[in-house]
């Protein structure tokens, strides 16, 4: 058994372009993401219509490394929309403006779907007090979940972002936390047996969403070899 969730990050131009790339995977997952910024004309409605595993909406902006370059207002407009469509999660960011994001949050709390606070750094790993602030912040925001990526350049830097389990542990926060780059590649593994809420994948190698992501097959091949009894 997994103990955390898996999420495949799934990019494409529309619904059915993203639900043709699904249609062939055997392997296991709980999620699929789908980047609304990545896709030409976002339909919300018809991913839901093609896809029937719990989806994810993520509409991320050009300042948190996404590709969305319009107004705000537009934005935020999508993510209610997913809520309004029942969507099993919704990402917002943290340095969304606090209006923005609380409207989201409040449409979320009153329906079905659950929130995700996020929050990426993709340049390096803050210190201690930096991370606990922000996982305070996430979770005074009265998200469902947070989620704190950084960028690992040394072994020390993956060791701090994994800590942050234990601090949402103490909390009773649901956290989603990893580091990305090749020094952080192992706590994308990790932290899911360290209580990590879920951990992110791509359907192959070249669909990378992130640096460092696993794809599907390399990270279901990892979890037979680490569950297999000696």
């Amino acid at each position: 058994m997994i103990p955390g969730k898996l999420c495949v990050a799934v990019t494409g131009t529309d619904a059915a372009a993203i639900a043709q790339q699904l249609e062939s995977v055997q392997l296991h997952y709980d999620v699929v993401e789908i980047r609304l910024d990545g896709m030409t004309h976002p339909d919300i409605q018809a991913c839901r219509q093609c896809i029937a595993t719990p989806l994810l909406f993520t509409h991320r902006p050009v300042w948190e490394g996404g590709k969305y370059k319009g107004p705000e207002q537009d934005r935020i407009a999508l993510l209610e929309q997913a809520v309004e469509e029942q969507a099993a999660f919704v990402d917002i960011e943290l340095e969304t403006e606090a209006i923005l994001r609380s409207r989201v949050l409040s449409k979320a709390r009153a329906g079905q779907t659950r929130s995700i606070v996020s929050h990426h750094n993709f340049s390096g790993t803050p210190g201690h007090n930096e991370l606990i602030n922000i996982l305070r912040r996430m979770q005074n925001s009265g998200a469902d979940i947070g989620k704190i990526i950084t960028t690992a350049n040394t072994p020390t830097d993956v060791s701090r972002v994994l800590n942050l389990l234990n601090s949402a542990q103490d909390l009773r926060f649901p956290l989603i936390a990893f580091c990305m780059g090749e020094a952080g590649r192992i706590s994308r593994f990790a932290t899911i047996y360290m209580g990590g809420y879920m951990t992110y994948l791509a359907l192959d190698e070249a669909q990378a969403t992130a640096p460092g992501q696993f794809s599907l097959d390399h990270f279901h091949s990892l979890l037979s070899l680490f569950n297999t009894k000696q």
